[in-house]
């Protein structure tokens, strides 16, 4: 038996098949269908390496690539292995704070809060439901990339902002949860006692945010009330004053759907160099334009982790994870260097060889590189409400 983990993007669709017998969780195989709307290709790797690797027919939207996955399993004699569902959830609002299965009144729920993510729900929500169309009796579990943030202490979770607000929901929620979930868990194995220390995780990829965990727990993190808040990603820009909305509106002639094109898909590090959101194209590349997002990316993630340090009243241990964080040793390094006040003290010779611990032996503050698991954290989850069987 297996289960079937889901996570939709705006134009690809990423799943994995884990063994649902074994303790560990194995997994069976991961893929990807990237170019949904255009040129599909399905890219399919197990165990031994690729297993499928071709253009697919035309799949216009998440639909169709659920209903050529089941195909693809079904051809593959692995359709009927699948037991459940386990799906990325961007926002799970004010009112989920863990996993749930899947139901109508869940749907709905999530329906509502679209306008929070919506360069993530409405592609989440589709998966879940063309899924649920081909196999009405699958059981399915949403898990929410919010819920981890709900320890974090009120005074982070509030806005200024008068207290009728609070309760309809304007509060910060922080994303990437399921990410910084699989690394908390992963500490103890690495960092020994001092993985319930004052720990600052940065998830750096297309998305970016920061985490800051005490006793392996998010105390504060860098995305707010929509994963718009925080460090520059590649298309989002981070934290920007208000004000420049509302000037956009009143002096610019912008209107809503305008202005949430500008900051959701050409803003970041797209808008900064005025062409690629690509870290990798950005560090290859010697445009001053290309150079300045690349120093404005650095720059604020080095920030964001002062002031998450100054959350913690102190800092123990950096952990980079994530594409960027994982792969990019540049950007480690000159992050780590705006840092070295903070007792950061970096192995050159590790950070180049992609090592797991990237700080020197005398640095007062490690430094890790640990990459992440959201699919086998979704697995874990899914197998455990499974086995609850329904509420």
């Amino acid at each position: 038996m297996a289960i079937l983990v889901l996570n939709a993007g705006s134009s690809s669709l990423k799943f994995a098949l884990f063994d649902i017998e074994q303790p560990a969780l194995p997994r069976l195989l991961h893929g990807e269908y990237a170019g949904l709307g255009g040129a599909v290709r399905l890219h399919v790797t197990g165990d031994a390496g690729t297993l499928h690797c071709a253009a697919s027919p035309p799949l216009a939207d998440h639909e169709a690539a659920v209903g050529h996955l089941l195909d693809w399993l079904e051809a593959s004699h692995l359709a009927p292995l699948v037991a459940a569902a386990g799906h990325r959830v961007v926002h799970g609002g004010a009112g989920h704070h863990a996993p749930a299965r899947v139901d109508a009144d869940l749907l709905a729920a999530l329906r509502a809060l679209v306008p929070l993510a919506p360069l993530h729900l409405p592609h989440n929500l589709a998966a879940i439901e063309a899924l649920a169309r081909r196999r009405p009796d699958l059981p399915q579990v949403a898990c929410f990339d919010t819920a981890f943030h709900r320890t974090m202490p009120e005074v982070e979770q509030r806005y200024a902002l008068p207290e009728a607000w609070f309760v309809r929901g304007v509060r910060r929620y922080g994303f990437h949860g399921l990410s910084y979930e699989y690394i908390a868990g992963e500490l103890p194995r690495h960092l020994g006692a001092a993985a319930d220390g004052r720990v600052v995780v940065a998830h750096l990829g297309h998305g970016a945010s920061l985490c800051a965990l005490r006793e392996r727990r998010s105390v504060a993190t860098t995305m707010g009330f929509t994963p718009l808040d925080g460090i520059p990603m590649a298309t989002r820009p981070g934290q920007l004053d208000p004000g420049v909305v509302t000037w956009w509106l009143r002096e610019a002639g912008l209107d809503v759907a305008a202005v949430d094109d500008l900051l959701n898909h050409h803003s970041g590090l797209a808008g900064l160099s005025g062409g690629s959101g690509d870290m990798r194209a950005l560090l290859a590349s010697d445009a001053p334009a290309a150079r300045r997002a690349v120093d404005y990316f650095v720059h604020h993630t080095a920030r964001a982790v002062a002031s998450l340090a100054g959350a913690l009243g102190g800092l123990d241990a950096l952990v980079f994870t994530a594409g960027i964080g994982e792969h990019a040793a540049e950007i480690r390094a000159r992050v780590c260097q705006r840092l070295a006040w903070l007792g950061l003290r970096l192995d050159p010779t590790a950070n180049a060889a992609q090592a797991t611990r990237l700080s020197a032996p005398d640095s007062p503050v490690s430094v890790w590189r640990i990459p992440t698991d959201e699919a086998r954290i979704i697995a874990r989850h899914t197998r455990r409400l499974l086995r609850e069987g329904p509420a």
